[in-house]
């Protein structure tokens, strides 16, 4: 049991820490690399052409014995175009040369950073009721890990061969052999008649009842874990919801209305009710299928026991019917 937990436990780690990873960061580029490229580019090629440090221009855009004005930084008082050259060109050149950095850089300061992982990003937009969601979501993925390793051993821990080599030996009457066939085994059935043969003369019944009650209960371990996660991911992602739209809400009141803040808060509580959901879906599918599989043994077992009670129960009768029969005949006998 401990192993089990332990490697359930080590799956869900790795699983996280793979999700975890950024793929996106080694193929995106930083903003910081465009805006290291030079700011101007000088052209030689053209006679007469002077250029100051910072200004563009084409060969086209020269043309020779043209001079063109430096370009003033941003903030910076505007400096007159040189002679000889048009206002327009001037104000063309530095257009192209110095565009506005502040415009550029707005968008930037008020955008929130991106990991690039879609799950973190999702989960940062969740809002807090996303945190509740992922430690139900990592109990729910141990306890399902749990129990597949769990049943998965089982199913290489049966042994039909050796139940029917048990129920042949009560047959013929040798119960010390079908005591030692069914002694040692890990097979559920055979436990149970083991436990049933060796306590016949006391209660055969009732170490029937309990050998089996034990087995029921392993085999519906954290059953009822499962059935509470069920109920547990939509109430809480309906949470998430109440709590996304009572933050879109509260922006209502203001006198700037913040679309951006709105619009997080509506995604807030789809992400919620998208996640509670999620984990019910997945929390659903096992639970049934190993409530479906806890009925199964359940049924085996009675069956087991019904048919060692049957087989003892006319062993006892065959055995009492000689025994009957020995002392008619010997009463008989005397008679005469």
């Amino acid at each position: 049991m401990k192993k089990t937990l332990i490697i359930s436990l080590c799956s869900v780690a790795f699983a996280l820490a793979a999700s975890a990873q950024d793929p996106a960061a080694s193929a995106a580029a930083s903003p910081a690399d465009a805006a290291a490229s030079p700011a101007a580019t000088v052209d030689t090629t053209a006679p007469g052409a002077s250029l100051a440090p910072g200004a563009v221009a084409s060969p086209a855009a020269a043309a020779p014995g043209t001079t063109v004005a430096p370009v003033p930084a941003v903030g910076a008082p505007a400096v007159p175009a040189a002679p000889g050259t048009s206002p327009t060109a001037a104000a063309s050149v530095t257009a192209t040369v110095a565009p506005d950095a502040n415009a550029a850089a707005q968008p930037a300061a008020t955008e929130p950073a991106a990991s690039g992982n879609f799950f973190i990003d999702n989960f940062r937009k969740g809002g807090p009721i996303m945190w509740p969601i992922l430690i139900v979501s990592i109990v729910a993925l141990t306890v399902v890990l749990e129990r597949c390793f769990w049943w998965g051993a089982r199913w290489f821990r049966r042994d039909p061969k050796r139940v029917e080599k048990v129920f042949t030996a009560i047959e013929t009457g040798d119960v010390d052999e079908a005591s030692k066939l069914a002694r040692g085994s890990r097979d559920p059935v055979l436990r149970m008649l083991w436990n049933g043969l060796n306590h016949q003369h006391a209660s055969l019944q009732g170490a029937l009842q309990v050998a089996a009650g034990i087995e029921i209960k392993r085999a519906g371990r954290f059953l009822v874990v499962m059935d509470t996660l069920v109920t547990l991911g939509p109430l809480l992602g309906l949470l998430g919801t109440i709590t996304g739209l009572i933050r879109s809400f509260s922006f209502l009141g203001s006198e700037e209305l913040a679309v951006q803040a709105v619009t997080g808060g509506i995604a807030e509580a789809l992400i919620a009710t998208a996640c509670g959901l999620g984990l019910a879906i997945f929390c659903l599918i096992p639970f049934n299928f190993f409530t479906s599989r806890v009925s199964n043994l359940e049924f085996e077992l009675q069956t087991a026991a019904t048919n060692l009670e049957v087989m003892l129960g006319a062993k006892s009768a065959a055995e009492e019917m000689a025994i009957h029969g020995t002392a008619q005949s010997v009463g008989k006998g005397s008679s005469i």
